[in-house]
């Protein structure tokens, strides 16, 4: 299919979001969309973003964008990237591989999930510059050790720690679909696979060797005995991980010798005492709605931390197109990364989806920087903003 075609079938994330979810089955689908409790932060997340605007610009002339940006030392062609979810490799067959070549083919940043489907050497041929590897922190410091060995070797420079899961969350939606961890196909959810043949096939043979189902490959290594069905929320990841504190921060910035970012700020005051520990990166999210149910949206608090702080924010949960994208850019953020939405353009087309939804992306920047009079993206923090009232957007993803 043409790129002229794409755009006529599939003009915007919701687009892909519909056809990912005609493709999956619905126990893969929960698990990808769904948020914890009522999923009122979920919510609060896309309504808080969809309600701030901006004045238009006028009489600039022509322009032409330039969407680059520099992040953490390195260039980046767009200010946005692919973040991890773990077992990407559920949502579909190679998931990790495929993010991590579009990532480097479009000059992005890529993080791989201590708990994906493949590990970071079953990635080191397929990374680009921006490799990005997200640490769940291992309890044993020899695990710990080897864990940050093998992702320097597989060539991830910037290592991810995320803090704002120090207990699994319960996701009622994902639970009443019937997954467990590791996934294991009962008569209920082998129902619904073979609904599903695209992603059935897909899924058999490249998991062939692995029964027809995916596994967290990283912890392979550090795991013996029986590995029982658990919860969906409550992995085999559990027994190896603890609760980090700031020592543990401190333990880590000893000894990983790349970037070091902390993923899951939501205080200022965290904010100013990362900073003072040397880390060079925050990334302010709320876990997208995943984890706690009573959560400001993560881009309420953004300005607060941009103030706290000297250090690049990296922003997530709820963006969905271009110009969210801006939105997080001028509330503070120096880049944004994306978790859901590459996943449903997996699922929706391929490879081909990845591609149209960085398209996707990359022509909604243009249109809205357009009308903006912006060259650059990070300009946007010199235009005037609006509150807008909170209807929901008439495509809003949730």
């Amino acid at each position: 299919m043409s790129g002229m075609d794409l755009h006529q079938r599939f003009p915007a994330l919701s687009d892909l979001r519909k056809q990912a979810r005609r493709r999956l089955p619905p126990f893969v689908w929960e698990y990808l969309d769904s948020g914890t409790g009522s999923e009122a932060t979920k919510g609060r997340n896309r309504a808080v973003l969809a309600s701030i605007g901006f004045l238009p610009s006028i009489l600039h002339g022509p322009q032409e964008c330039d969407l680059s940006v520099d992040l953490l030392g390195k260039p980046c062609a767009l200010p946005f990237g692919f973040a991890p979810i773990g077992m990407s490799g559920l949502v579909w067959p190679n998931a990790e591989a495929r993010l991590a070549k579009c990532a480097a083919q479009e000059q992005i940043p890529y993080c791989l999930s201590t708990v994906a489907s493949q590990s970071p050497e079953d990635l080191a041929p397929h990374l680009g510059e921006n490799a990005w590897f997200q640490l769940y922190p291992p309890k044993d410091e020899g695990i710990r050790r080897d864990m940050l060995e093998r992702a320097r070797d597989a060539g991830f420079g910037t290592l991810i720690l995320t803090v704002d899961v120090p207990v699994a969350s319960r996701r009622e939606r994902q639970t009443r679909s019937g997954l467990t961890q590791p996934p294991r196909l009962t008569p209920r959810l082998l129902a619904q696979v073979m609904r599903r043949p695209a992603w059935a096939l897909g899924m058999a043979w490249h998991h062939r060797a692995e029964g027809g189902m995916p596994h967290m490959r990283t912890l392979d290594k550090y795991v013996s005995g029986p590995n029982n069905a658990r919860s969906s929320t409550a992995h085999i990841g559990y027994l190896l991980r603890t609760s980090p504190n700031w020592n543990y921060v401190k333990w880590l910035r000893e000894n990983w010798q790349g970037k070091l970012v902390i993923k899951g700020v939501m205080r200022p005051e965290d904010a100013s005492r990362l900073q003072e520990l040397g880390v060079d990166a925050l990334w302010v999210s709320n876990h997208a709605g995943r984890q706690f149910d009573a959560s400001p949206a993560s881009i309420e608090m953004l300005p607060a931390i941009r103030k706290a702080c000297a250090l690049p924010l990296i922003f997530d949960s709820g963006a969905e197109t271009g110009l969210d994208i801006l939105r997080a850019l001028a509330l503070g953020a120096d880049f944004v990364m994306l978790g859901r939405a590459p996943h449903f353009a997996l699922a929706a087309l391929g490879d081909q989806g990845l591609t149209h939804l960085c398209d996707i992306l990359r022509k909604d920047l243009e249109a809205n920087m357009g009308q903006l009079g912006l060259i650059k993206p990070t300009e946007i923090r010199k235009v005037e903003m609006r509150t807008l009232s909170l209807q929901p957007a008439a495509n809003s993803l949730t």
